[in-house]
């Protein structure tokens, strides 16, 4: 007999309404102008809190106003607020944060980072939290790199292909490339920066530890034009994708030295999330169609398995039976996903699901019991997490559905009325009784407000369709950047698609290539004309003058191409003109 869900009565009718678009308060939709300057208030008043009661430490302890280290000592929380600033438009304290960060952030240091830190929750099942060093840390400085030029900074000469911030991400990323030296080439989850993979380190690690890599680190391998960060990221999305079971599922932890599963519940949520999510942002950063390719086969697998009245619940990797009917927060990313690939009907009935959940504790708990219609114990809690809020501004991009902008009103209405205090907004502990605890984690400023924010801001330059762009001249030529189509990582810092090609040779090559047989063909037009200079001694020059091109058509097509430093095609000593082939000044002989 199937798996059937009992929802209860009271949660089936909250979602007619809602289907319909229902008004707010008043009989009103709510009204973006407020609620954007609602949540500018927002940020300022934990942002300020922050800088005035913790900085330097990590993150903000807002109810005794003070700050701790949860992550080694690097400022956590300015660097994931930094691209947010920018995006709110304060371009002059972007700017400042820039220079402290430059001046004060080391990673030169003798701690153990997890590349991603499990916290076992109980003996059954274990959660992921991402650890900064890839996601908050390489992410926000890559960010807030390809942001630089727009918020004013004076950028030194070869941006985006060089530049401070792109230092510091090369370096912090460089510290977790011990992690990726395994049999399978899975990372482990735990790697000291200053002295590698400590001996006897745990090999088990969570799916999403080893997946969630690609968008950062092709990132910074097409900004530094070193592969090698590409390379590890693709290998452990490969290695993953051959684990699967037969029925093409994956499960939770997986020992990266055997490669045998560890953890075999399967879900969307906790310690697999942001393995979805990036084979998805991967496939659209990178135009890799093997990338989505296998994500809809996942996709496939997770309907057919996980998917019950469009909630979507744990399973066994192998069997599909079920083995939790929960609903965690963290899986609130799965409607945005969803309309990523344009599955639009679907992404609306599952946040329709989880805005019912908000709508009746006023937050999502992080463990909710389906059938049950109730938290689970020892999971009441909700820490600000943006995943709900996420998935309403992609949907609110896609469909325009004002009960999106309802669940926006309704998430400023709660986090303000429960969380804020006097320095700052609380973690909620127990959403049933609206219990408080001591942390403000960074991923509030740098999702949950940013989110929040561009969901009441349709004009933000992040949502350009195009119509505008920055041109900018690189040593590879002129490059287009700032039009649209960013792709966020899994911490909500947004990475310019365009800026992948602004510091690559493969066209500089290509356009080398294309002008040697432009010129060979002329020459051989005009043998009897050019053969006598050709095979005379010094140099041979390229003709010169509108007469050498092929047509008026193909000097215009070239002269359209980026503008680049000139570099002799063919400076070697004389040759027969047949025996050349010269690429950035390298012969080859007929002999060779």
């Amino acid at each position: 007999m199937p798996f059937r869900l009992l929802v209860p009565l009271g949660l089936l009718c909250a979602l007619l309404p809602l289907h319909h678009g229902a008004p707010g308060p008043g009989g009103t939709a709510p009204d973006p102008a407020h609620y954007r300057e609602r949540v500018k208030a927002m940020f300022y008043h934990a942002y300020d809190s922050y800088l005035e009661n913790a900085f330097p430490y990590d993150e903000l302890r807002p109810l005794t106003c003070d700050g701790h280290d949860t992550w080694g000592s690097f400022s956590l929380t300015l660097i994931d607020a930094l691209d947010t600033l920018l995006i709110l438009g304060n371009v002059s304290e972007f700017q400042r944060v820039v220079e402290v960060l430059q001046d004060n952030v080391d990673f030169d240091i003798d701690v153990n980072a997890s590349v991603f830190e499990t916290n076992i929750r109980d003996p059954n099942f274990m959660e992921v939290i991402f650890y900064q060093t890839l996601h908050f840390v390489v992410g926000g400085l890559l960010s807030a790199h390809l942001l630089s030029k727009k918020a004013g900074v004076e950028v030194e000469a070869g941006w985006p292909c060089s530049g401070p911030l792109l230092r510091m991400a090369e370096e912090a990323a460089r510290k977790l490339l011990p992690a990726f030296q395994t049999p399978t080439g899975m990372p482990y989850g735990t790697v000291n920066l200053l002295h590698g993979v400590n001996p006897g380190e745990t090999p088990v690690t969570c799916t999403a530890g080893i997946g969630t890599f690609i968008v950062e680190f092709a990132t910074l391998s097409s900004l530094t034009g070193d592969p090698v960060f590409e390379d590890v990221a693709r290998v452990a999305l490969m290695r993953l994708w051959e684990s699967r079971s037969d029925i093409g599922l994956v499960g939770n932890h997986i020992d990266v030295l055997t490669g045998k599963w560890v953890a075999q519940d399967s879900g969307i949520g906790a310690g697999v999330d942001s393995y979805f999510e990036y084979l998805v942002k991967g496939a659209i950063l990178l135009q890799d169609k093997k990338l989505m390719a296998m994500f809809l086969e996942y996709n496939k697998a997770i309907r057919n398995y996980t998917r019950f009245d469009d909630w979507y619940l744990w399973v066994q990797m192998y069997k599909g039976t079920v083995s939790m009917p929960v609903f965690q927060s963290l899986e609130a990313y799965w409607p945005g996903l969803q309309s990523l690939i344009g599955d639009i009907d679907n992404a609306m009935r599952t946040f329709l699901n989880y805005y019912t959940v908000w709508k009746q504790f006023g937050g999502l708990p992080e463990f909710y019991n389906i059938p049950q219609g109730y938290t689970v114990e020892k999971r009441e809690g909700y820490p600000l997490r943006p995943e709900l809020i996420e998935s309403a501004m992609y949907l609110y991009r896609a469909t325009g559905d004002p009960t999106l902008l309802e669940l926006g009103r309704d998430a400023v209405e709660s986090i303000e009325k429960i969380s804020k205090v006097e320095c700052g907004f609380a973690t909620i502990k127990d959403l049933r009784d609206h219990k408080l605890d001591n942390r403000m984690e960074s991923f509030f400023l740098a999702e949950t407000v940013k989110y929040l924010y561009l969901l009441f801001d349709p004009t933000n330059f992040i949502h350009n369709n195009g119509s505008t762009f920055d041109a900018v001249i690189t040593p590879y030529g002129e490059c287009i950047l700032g039009a649209g189509g960013y792709i966020f990582n899994t911490e909500a810092h947004p990475i310019d698609p365009a800026a992948l090609h602004c510091c690559q040779r493969l066209k500089e090559e290509q356009w080398e290539v294309e002008d040697l047989m432009r010129e060979f063909y002329s020459l051989k037009r005009n043998r009897s004309r050019f053969q006598k200079k050709t095979m005379s001694s010094g140099p041979w020059q390229p003709p010169a003058g509108p007469g050498t091109s092929s047509s008026e058509n193909e000097d215009e097509a070239r002269d359209k191409r980026p503008t680049k430093q000139k570099i002799p095609l063919l400076s070697c000593p004389s040759q027969p003109f047949t025996s050349k082939l010269a690429l950035l000044g390298q012969v080859f002989l007929d002999s060779s």
